[in-house]
């Protein structure tokens, strides 16, 4: 049986050959009765395939892992990266025109960690010249919300504010359920010390309303389903809907989107939370702010770990690289 056969017939068009192979081999690493493993379980099937995707680290990034300060439910671990040749405790000028790359990990809230996007971090700091910090959030259902929402605005402060990356430009990026703490980050910094420069979000889940439009239209699409987001949500908030409509939950359910850094996202055409990347956009937009949605033709969720081996994700990838360059320097191309 062809792996196409497993999904509605619209996707055989949409979809190349490239990234079937790649869906194919994400899916060879979960057994048929995968949803009925236990969390533990499932997290560690899910480390074992990022592993299995993993491209190492290119030359010239140094690694540094490091708990930042004491969180409630425990310490919040950081990994750093840092790119030789580069002089980070200079301030920055018109000469020195450093930033920084805060990082949030995807995994519905429920798997993942500073391992799961080690690859991704230490590639965007080699292609951009700039120290990431990858933030290592609790996960649900140990620790349901706030709790992730509080450890990455932890993250993003100590690093922001404090230690050698202090006063340095901070560019904020996450993909999926990390796109959606960037975004709350953003919206809860606008009136910090310092806020984001810029952010750029990767296929992020931003909505509660999981009942219409591409959530209807992408319900069955491979590598992420409107069943499997109703399922993450349902976890993190440990089943309050309450909790689920908070605006640092889901950033769409906010009421006030003016003075948001300048933003791009970047969402998967065969994705059910490629509408929540438009509909961002167009509230940043409507608040007179700057936003900029690229909806990747035929692409489908968790396409960074295909970056090096679908044409389509490569040239995503490097349109997130650039993205996240351009906002560190202070510019806007779109």
């Amino acid at each position: 049986m062809s792996v196409q056969s497993l999904y509605p017939d619209k996707y055989r068009d949409l979809i190349d050959e490239e990234t079937w192979a790649f869906i194919e081999e994400t899916n060879s690493w979960y057994p048929p009765d995968a949803a009925d493993y236990t969390v533990g379980q499932q997290r560690e099937i899910y480390d074992k395939m990022c592993r299995a995707f993993f491209a190492g680290y290119p030359p010239g990034v140094k690694v540094e892992n490091k708990a930042i300060r004491v969180f409630p439910q425990g310490k919040v671990s950081t990994r750093s990266y840092l790119p030789d040749g580069k002089n980070l405790n200079l301030t920055p000028d018109a000469s020195n025109p450093e930033a920084i790359v805060v990082y949030f990990h995807g995994g519905g809230f429920v798997v993942g960690g500073l391992e799961s996007h080690d690859d991704v971090c230490a590639e965007i700091c080699k292609r951009t010249g700039f120290a990431v910090v990858s933030i290592d959030y609790p996960l649900a259902p140990e620790h349901i919300f706030p709790a992730d929402f509080e450890a990455a605005s932890i993250g993003f402060e100590a690093t922001a504010l404090g230690g050698r990356f202090a006063k340095m430009p901070v560019v904020i990026v996450g993909d999926s359920a990390g796109g959606n703490l960037a975004a709350a980050v953003s919206h809860a910094t606008r009136e910090a010390p310092q806020r984001p420069a810029g952010q750029v979000l990767i296929y992020p889940g931003l909505d509660s309303d999981l009942t219409q439009g591409t959530f209807v239209e992408h319900a069955d699409a491979p590598m992420l389903t409107t069943k499997d987001t109703t399922f993450y949500k349902t976890i993190r908030t440990g089943g309050d809907e309450n909790l689920l409509r908070h605006k640092h939950c889901t950033p769409l359910n906010d009421t006030d989107f003016a003075d948001l850094p300048p933003t791009v996202i970047v969402s998967a055409q065969c994705d059910p939370l490629s509408g929540d990347g438009r509909n961002y956009r167009d509230k940043i937009l409507a608040a007179g702010g700057k936003a900029v949605w690229f909806n990747e033709d035929g692409l489908v969720h968790g396409f960074l770990r295909a970056r090096h081996s679908v044409k389509r994700a490569r040239d995503s990838f490097t349109r997130i690289v650039d993205a996240v360059s351009a906002l560190g320097k202070g510019d806007w191309p779109y």
